[in-house]
């Protein structure tokens, strides 16, 4: 099961460079390739990415990471829960200062 935090996280790279290959995404994320790959193909089940071959390469290395509208949905969904969450922290804490 992918992690919301991963999904976000890997959401937020495709939607800023697309034509990133999995070794850069993953290296971006600090997480490993076989992880990318397991969280990248259950955005795809889930409806959320398409990966498609852009160039008709033979080591199929060249892939373009699309955010489906149903994919935007759910990152602009996480970033809510994201910032609400940190919200709430910064509220907590201000609380326990006071």
């Amino acid at each position: 099961m992918v992690k919301k935090d991963d999904q976000f996280d890997v959401l937020r790279k495709i939607q800023k460079k697309p034509d990133s290959s999995q070794r850069e995404l993953a290296k971006d994320l600090g997480i490993s390739l076989g992880k990318l790959n397991y969280c990248l193909k259950a955005l795809q089940a889930k409806g959320l990415v398409k990966i498609k071959n852009f160039k008709k390469n033979p080591k199929k290395l060249n892939y373009l990471y699309v955010l489906t509208p149903k994919g935007i949905a759910e990152k602009t969904r996480l970033t809510l829960n994201f910032m609400k969450k940190k919200m709430d922290e910064y509220n907590e804490l201000k609380d326990e200062i006071e």
